[in-house]
């Protein structure tokens, strides 16, 4: 496959039988069973110290520190002197792969176990315990490129889409370090090249490294071998249970006879993803392109149990405790089809009043692949009461639509939707029925959604209707941005953003559904303040909603330690009647948070205080639950 010249030794030994394996340029060399299994088993526990002698500073210190398992392993002993020394030869590899990785090809390794060379120690030899291990290390000179070739390099495309890095940009260039991983990745680069351009079997033909320790220099010849083009060929689905293997193969999105296409391939795995039905699926080409060119696939997958279940809860020193469980059931078809269950009881308060309590109960139906593999038919039921302070809800209502994945990034939704419902509050009692329709698109590149330290979120939201017992018709938008930034090691220091704006387009206040004028409040919303009770102040102590909302939200999250974390942060929001709102009119609310990071999220507990408050609004707040507030 490849050719290696190193014309010097690397080592107090020569890269020999007792030099053991190291890996260089993604080949294994000198692997013995030995060395996999050394660690296996502790039978007869040694243990040792170990230091790292060696002249070399920095980054290059670093890599050889890192590589050494004798040094990363010497709080927990070894399984035996066989063992002891089984690491040890490890070590010769490990830190002459190190020495590659950062261009050093003429360096030497000596690992002494009380002053004798490891690889001069027979395995069944008698060892003290503890053992005193010291490794010299001399990185020698720095190697840098000289001549480098690519043969059957890939021709330039017009495609955008079928651009890769060229390789001089990965550090493949004349005078650059000579790192083994540059090689490596220059490799992938010219590899990758080709099969974007339709080349799905291109792979490296041979490989020759020398170095020339008289000029310390490296010269490489990479040969690429593109092989034929190809184009997809029949999809063959295994390891189905309940699925339909035809739905299985068509939700892929890829077509018999199109010219192979590696970002397409990518595509439909996240396809498969989606389906949250598999376990496990992957896509496996077959070993040769066909004599028509076709190149077929064999989709070997792995379902998952049918049910799913969870529970939930939060809770906030205004709103009191709220919990929550759904049931999932996937798969109801044979098409990936999911029926979700959800209900909720909030506003559990004390002393217990079960007529303040909320309760929702919904239904989702999702059926994926409808008329495309990205586009989704949602419908929805769903029944509530909510009780507020501003208040009381009792209603029953559904949606349907489609929901198109266009990216990784950009999610659209539109459909219809029909509502019936009571109110009271303080125009009195009112019915209200409405129909209408909404849509809407969502851009999001956050790297976590649940706990986000870069990336961008935006929204927006319009939802026309017509409300039929005061005839009248309506519209509502909403648009919304977050924005987060990270700073210092692993992002310690993450600075979060959020803004919100809506607006409703109708009749009188008094004729509009509660529910689809703007109130402001909440752990999600303005801290410090009840849900929902921010809100228009009419005549009377009337508290109504708006047509006009403005919120936003700031916020600093520090981390501690790995799993803690603590926030700052500061909250406003405005509701307006009849006028959008203005900034010095805002309700304030700020204060201190503490998280905890889990596998699910971070656990949250926010302590936030109003700045500005009113009479009815409370001193504090307290708000616990899974996730950041935004």
């Amino acid at each position: 496959m490849g050719v290696l010249s190193i014309a010097a030794p690397v080592g107090g030994v020569r890269l020999a039988p007792h030099a053991a394996a190291f890996e260089l340029f993604g080949i294994r060399f000198f692997e013995d069973q030995a060395d996999r299994d050394a660690d296996a088993v502790i039978v007869d526990p040694h243990t040792y110290s170990a230091e790292i002698v060696t002249g070399a500073t920095g980054a290059l210190e670093g890599a050889i520190r890192n590589a050494s398992a004798l040094v990363a392993d010497q709080d927990e002993p070894a399984s035996g002197a066989a063992g002891l020394l089984a690491k040890a030869r490890g070590d010769y590899r490990r830190i002459t792969a190190a020495l590659y990785g950062e261009g050093y090809y003429g360096g030497t390794v000596n690992i002494l176990v009380n002053g004798v060379e490891a690889a001069n120690i027979p395995p069944d030899a008698r060892l003290p315990n503890p053992a005193a291990i010291q490794i010299h290390v001399s990185p020698g000179p720095e190697f840098r490129f000289n001549r480098l070739v690519i043969v059957n390099q890939a021709p330039p495309t017009l495609d955008p889409g079928d651009e890769v890095p060229e390789p001089t940009t990965l550090g493949y260039a004349n005078g650059a370090v000579a790192r083994s991983g540059v090689v490596t990745r220059a490799e992938a680069s010219a590899i990758e090249a080709w099969r974007q351009q339709g080349y799905a079997k291109a792979e490296v033909a041979s490989r020759e490294v020398v170095a020339d320790h008289a000029n310390n220099t490296v010269d490489v010849t990479i040969t690429i071998a593109p092989g034929r083009p190809a184009r997809f060929g029949p999809i063959r689905v295994q390891g189905t249970e309940r699925m339909d293997p035809a739905f299985v193969a068509r939700q892929t999105g890829l077509t018999e006879g199109e010219e192979y296409d590696p970002d397409e391939l990518a595509l439909a795995q996240k396809r498969l993803d989606r389906l949250e039905v598999f376990r496990a699926a992957r896509l496996e080409a077959a070993r040769e392109i066909g004599a028509d060119g076709l190149l077929p696939y064999t989709l070997i997958v792995q379902e998952q149990p049918g049910r799913r279940f969870g529970v939930g809860a939060s809770f906030s020193t205004v709103d009191g405790l709220g919990v929550e469980a759904y049931h999932l059931w996937r798969n109801l078809f044979g098409q990936a089809e999911r029926l979700r269950l959800d209900a909720r009881v909030a506003g559990i308060g004390f002393p217990v009043e079960t007529e303040e309590f909320d309760y929702f109960f919904g239904g989702t139906f999702t059926k994926p692949g409808m008329f495309t593999p990205d586009t989704d038919l949602v419908a929805t039921v769903s029944a509530e009461r909510t009780v507020l302070d501003t208040y009381t809800e009792t209603s029953a209502g559904g949606r349907v639509g489609l929901t198109h994945i266009f990216s990784d990034h950009i999610t659209a939704e539109a459909g219809a939707l029909v509502e019936v419902s009571r109110f009271d509050d303080d125009f009195g009692t009112r019915d209200f029925t409405i129909a209408g329709a909404y849509g809407g698109i969502t851009f999001d590149n956050r790297d976590n959604p649940l706990d986000a330290t870069e990336g961008f979120y935006a929204s927006a939201q319009i939802e026309p209707f017509y409300e039929f017992n005061y005839g009248n018709p309506a519209a509502r938008a909403i648009i919304e941005g977050r924005t987060y930034f990270g700073f210092g090691d692993n992002d310690r220091v993450v600075l979060a953003g959020r803004i919100r704006a809506g607006a409703l387009l109708g009749p009188d206040l008094e004729e509009i559904p509660p529910d689809r004028l703007f109130f402001a409040g909440g752990g999600g919303s303005v801290r410090g303040y009840a849900f929902k009770s921010i809100g228009v102040d009419g005549p009377g102590d009337i508290v109504t909603g708006g047509r006009y909302l403005l919120e936003g939200s700031i916020e600093a999250r520090v981390k501690v330690t790995g799993d803690i974390g603590v926030v700052g942060f500061l909250d406003g929001g405005y509701v307006a009647a009849d006028t959008f709102p203005g900034i010095e009119d805002l309700r304030l609310g700020a204060g201190i948070g503490l998280r905890y990071a889990t596998g699910l999220g971070p656990i949250r507990a926010d302590l936030a205080i109003p700045l500005n408050k009113r009479d009815g609004d409370p001193d504090y707040a307290l708000y616990i639950g899974i996730g950041q507030a935004f």
